[in-house]
């Protein structure tokens, strides 16, 4: 069974999602991670309310009507994700930001698109077949303005136990015994920022913006993202969006009747081919959209930055449904591609090793949120 298994050197291995006991039930526990905690799917389900009363379940606002009873209001909608105390918000990333994202600077940068779920074959391999659940991805990575909203709430942005879990995957909620892994102060977080003299970080707001945030540990890329409202998506989650998920994409953007090779109005990559790399070849978030997009309209699922994903980095299972690989103290997997790779890293199936406290420049972040 390869549930759990344990390794002489690196402690033990779970792969959470491979057998029912590691299941949460109905958005369980876990932290924030979950699809809601007011209890009741609408329809006048969940008990007698008093009228105007409201309330959330899942992703979905509620509202009391004259008879007392609970009734459905629409679906939170991409620009507003998330429900909070019955009605739809934007990420907290997002709150003073303009809508200057994407190909003509017109969308919101927190934009979060539904993923649905379904079968599909991990890294485009027959024998590693997988489903994931429907779940909300976030159309752009994370670019500096958002994650200074992060640092200038910080510590108070710091994560407690549980948060950023993900709702189907028991023990994949902040551990705090990352805590030491964080920077002690918002001193220390700014100084953390900075990596191989190429970090789009800048202290005081400037012309990087837009950029995608680059030189986060994988311990600030979870924080970040629960403090969000959201989390790291699994490994299966991200190369299922970048698959187009039974498509079985070769790249995120080459739909079932096209193999697009790479260029550079796909992806941001290669350092325009010209042999050098300097934070100029950064392309802010989007850039790339919409010829570069996935299925689901994703942008810069390949290239730009590389992307942290809540998986350790080892051998894939052989069959899962939503699951993560949770290995204490290893190695984390990115995927996607970055603005310093190489073409090949552009192909869906791409994936490396990287130490979770590590900080890359060629290294940034997306969140999932809860359907």
């Amino acid at each position: 069974m390869w549930a759990a298994s344990c390794l002489v050197a690196g402690g033990c291995t779970t792969i959470a999602g491979m057998d029912r006991p590691y299941h949460l039930v109905d958005g369980g526990a876990g932290g924030d991670g979950g699809a809601g905690g007011d209890g009741g799917a609408g329809g006048g389900s969940g008990g007698a309310c008093t009228p105007d009363d409201v309330r959330c379940a899942g992703n979905r606002p509620q509202r009391c009507d004259e008879a007392g009873r609970w009734r459905d209001e629409a679906e939170c909608a991409d620009e507003a994700p998330l429900c909070s105390d019955g009605r739809c918000e934007g990420p907290p990333s997002c709150a003073d930001l303009p809508k200057n994202c994407g190909p003509t600077g017109d969308e919101s940068c927190c934009t979060s698109m539904v993923v649905p779920g379904g079968a599909f074959h991990r890294n485009n391999d027959d024998a590693l077949p997988a489903t994931v659940s429907e779940l909300r991805l976030d159309r752009f990575e994370v670019n500096v303005a958002r994650f200074r909203a992060f640092v200038e709430e910080y510590p108070v942005s710091w994560p407690s136990a549980g948060v950023g879990a993900h709702p189907r995957i028991a023990g994949s909620g902040w551990d705090p015994a990352w805590d030491s892994r964080m920077p002690v102060d918002q001193v220390a977080l700014k100084a953390s920022l900075q990596c191989e003299d190429l970090s789009t970080w800048t202290d005081e707001p400037g012309d990087h913006e837009l950029l995608p945030m680059n030189c986060v540990s994988w311990y600030l890329a979870f924080a970040f993202c629960a403090w969000d409202g959201g989390r790291l998506p699994t490994e299966a989650e991200l190369s299922y969006a970048s698959s187009g998920g039974d498509e079985q994409r070769q790249y995120a953007w080459a739909g079932p009747d096209a193999t697009a090779t790479p260029d550079p109005s796909y992806a941001v990559y290669g350092c325009g081919h010209d042999g050098g790399c300097e934070l100029a070849d950064v392309r802010p978030s989007g850039s790339r959209s919409p010829r570069g997009d996935g299925r689901w309209k994703h942008a810069d699922l390949a290239g730009n930055v590389w992307e942290w994903v809540l998986d350790s980095f080892g051998d894939p299972p052989p069959g899962c449904d939503d699951c993560a690989v949770l290995v204490p103290e290893s190695d984390k997997t990115i995927r996607g591609g970055g603005w310093r790779s190489e073409e090949a890293t552009l192909l869906s199936s791409s994936r490396e090793p990287r130490a979770p406290k590590g900080r890359f420049a060629g290294v940034g972040v997306r969140c999932a949120r809860p359907r």
